[in-house]
Parts: structure tokens; C-alpha cells; sequence
């Protein structure tokens, strides 16, 4: 069951609480998981079971996402702010540098971390930022237009759609490569994630000044695309490559942009390897 824990965190006006909803399962080395942009920690549902074979995994819901609070007032959802609360949080439940894997908004985050060095390693899946201006436009839109739609289906669609393979199309197929495999139950609830989700449009004007540039020589990183990525293509792993030469480039075969679904094995056995 998730939980909920309450922290301070620090803001331009001073100390402040928040809280923030997990998941944490498993024993070993802490692993702490951040979903994309619209999403929450059941995204990671997958492929939680085998990573807690071997680590002590922590899947948060990030602020304005998920269960969790927003932000505290005043604070912008800006890639320093966000990774300091990450920070609190994992104080917080008496977790110190542990490894990180994020998928897009959650990589970028994952990347962020391990720039503070904050973290052990970092696996990114399809991670945020090394988009060209045009790329970062079209993703930005098609979020738009994602959300729009979550927002206009009335609930009882949004479940009737949920239970056929072809109305799972419809509701995640710009995310997953293979849609029909996701449950009904799992399609209607990240919906309604979407559609409740108080940090998207100020998470999407905070990213529209990201571009990542920046190597990070001293911690272990992988950076990991599916080869179906829709939303954020594939040719921005080479792209990122560039900018972090000493990271492993792994390529996910037939996977969408959120990949944990579409080959839960192969991901899973990427971010072990990542982290170890």
C-alpha cells in the first residue's frame, strides 16, 4: 500500500511542508523511481516486483502529480526546486544517495540528481531535454492535446474505452507501443492521473528553457530509448550520447516512450544493470 509522508523543504520564503505519496517495496541497495509528466508512480507497477528482488525501491509520486501536493506556494516547478524536494523526501524516509531511474520528465529529473550528486547512478529512460526546438514543440503539443482530451472525456467514456483493446488505443497509444497489453484498470487510472494533475501546464513552462549540455563524468549513468518512442524519438538518444559520452546507450526494441509496460523484463533488467 502506498504511503504518504509529510517533510520541510526549503523555498525562496523559507521553510515549508509538503508531502508527497510512494510506493516502496523490496530490501538492498535504495532505488528511487520518477515518472513522466501526467503520470504517478503506478506507471513503475510493471516492473516493480522483480527490482525489488534486489533493491529497496521507492516509486514517488512527484509534487503536482499523482496523490501527491503541489508544490508549496511560491515556488516555481523549476528542475532545482523539484530535485530539492526529492532531496527532503528521501531525508525524509532515511535514504541517502540512492540510485535513480527516471522515464522522461522523471529522467530529466534523474539526470538533475545525479548532476547535485545526489544519487549513486542514474538510469534515463527516454529522458526529457535533448530535444531540437522544433522536437520540444511537437512533444509539448501532443502533452497539450493529451491532456485536453482527459480532461473533455467524461469518466463513464473513459471506461467503456478501457475495456477493449482498440479504446485502449485510443487512450495511450502516444505512449505505449503496445497498448492493448496495458490493463484496463491501469488505462483509466492514468487518465485520471492526467486529467488531475495540478503541476502539468507550470511543469510544461518551467521545460520550455530546458536543454541538458552538460556531462556528468563522476556518476554512472545510462541513458535507455525505445526504438517506438512517438513522443520523443529515438534520435535524441545519439543526441544525448553526445552530450554524455561516458554513459551506456541502451536501445529498447519495440518500445513506446514510456517502456516499463511495453517490455517490462528488459527494462527492469536495464536499470539493475545500470545500477549496479
Amino acid at each position: 500500500m502506498p504511503a504518504r509522508i509529510t517533510f520541510t523543504t526549503e523555498t525562496p520564503t523559507g521553510p515549508r511542508s509538503t508531502s508527497l505519496v510512494y510506493e516502496r517495496r523490496g530490501a538492498g541497495e535504495p532505488l528511487l523511481l520518477l515518472h513522466g509528466i501526467g503520470h504517478h508512480w503506478q506507471a513503475w507497477e510493471p516492473v516493480l516486483d522483480v527490482l525489488a528482488t534486489e533493491r529497496d525501491v521507492i516509486a514517488v509520486d512527484l509534487p503536482g502529480f499523482g496523490a501527491s501536493d503541489g508544490l508549496p506556494e511560491g515556488c516555481a516547478y523549476e528542475l532545482s526546486t523539484v530535485v530539492s524536494v526529492l532531496g527532503a523526501f528521501c531525508g525524509a524516509i532515511g535514504v541517502e544517495r540512492p540510485h535513480v531511474a527516471g522515464n522522461s520528465l522523471g529522467g530529466l529529473l534523474a539526470l538533475e540528481l545525479g548532476r547535485e550528486k545526489l544519487v549513486r547512478s542514474v538510469t534515463a529512460l527516454s529522458p526529457a531535454g535533448f530535444w531540437t526546438e522544433a522536437e520540444r514543440r511537437y512533444a509539448f503539443g501532443t502533452l497539450r492535446g493529451m491532456r485536453g482530451a482527459a480532461l473533455s472525456l467524461p469518466v463513464p467514456v473513459i471506461g467503456r474505452l478501457s475495456r477493449t483493446a482498440a479504446g485502449r488505443t485510443v487512450l495511450t497509444s502516444t505512449i505505449y507501443a503496445r497498448p492493448a497489453r496495458r490493463s484496463p484498470e491501469a488505462a483509466v487510472a492514468e487518465t485520471l492521473a492526467l486529467r488531475g494533475a495540478t503541476g502539468f501546464h507550470q511543469t510544461l513552462a518551467a521545460g520550455r528553457a530546458v536543454r541538458w549540455r552538460d556531462d556528468l563524468p563522476s556518476v554512472p549513468v545510462t541513458v535507455a530509448w525505445g526504438s517506438r518512442d512517438r513522443l520523443l524519438p529515438h534520435r535524441q538518444g545519439v543526441r544525448a550520447k553526445r552530450v554524455l559520452p561516458g554513459a551506456r546507450l541502451v536501445r529498447l526494441p519495440g518500445c513506446g516512450h514510456v517502456p516499463m509496460n511495453d517490455d517490462p523484463a528488459l527494462v527492469a533488467r536495464v536499470i539493475l544493470d545500470g545500477s549496479r
